[in-house]
Parts: structure tokens; C-alpha cells; sequence
């Protein structure tokens, strides 16, 4: 990732933008990245992948079928070792 400083976008904004096309940019604020710059495809990338990957949650009305299955089974586990115990 290219490094700016707050300084470069105002001086050599033009530069800037067109590096942040081709990769993500940080803008730097004495010394420490404050913002990173990326293009929209980039970004939508990102987005997609955060989609695809987020650890979903459900309620036993919207749950899948094999998730309650395998819910009702591991209860039924539990039932049945307590009954043993």
C-alpha cells in the first residue's frame, strides 16, 4: 500500500487518486495512517467478501432445516446422557 501525507492530497492530489485506482492508499497524518483510499471495485470486493464470510444468526423460525435438525439432535443428547447419569 502507497503512503500520503494530508500535505500530498493537497499538493498532488491528482496522484493520489490515480494510485488509489490501482490499490489502496493510506493518507498519513504525522506518521500515522488515518484513511486508506481504495477504488469502488476494491471496495466492493470487500464488501462482497465480508458478505460471504459474516457469521450469521438465525431464530428457530428462520434457521435451516439442517441447523434444527442438528440442534434437535444435540438436545436429544443431552437428554439421553442425563437420563444415564
Amino acid at each position: 500500500m502507497k503512503a500520503f501525507t494530508f500535505s500530498d492530497l493537497s499538493r498532488r492530489s491528482g496522484d493520489v487518486l490515480d494510485t488509489a485506482l490501482v490499490e489502496p492508499v493510506s493518507l498519513q497524518k504525522r506518521g500515522k495512517t488515518k484513511i486508506v483510499m481504495l477504488s469502488a471495485e476494491h471496495y466492493e470486493q470487500l464488501q462482497n467478501r465480508a458478505r460471504i464470510n459474516a457469521p450469521r444468526a438465525f431464530s428457530l423460525r428462520t434457521a435451516p432445516d439442517e441447523d434444527i435438525e442438528n440442534l434437535t439432535a444435540g438436545f436429544q443428547q443431552i437428554l439421553d446422557d442425563a437420563e444415564r447419569g
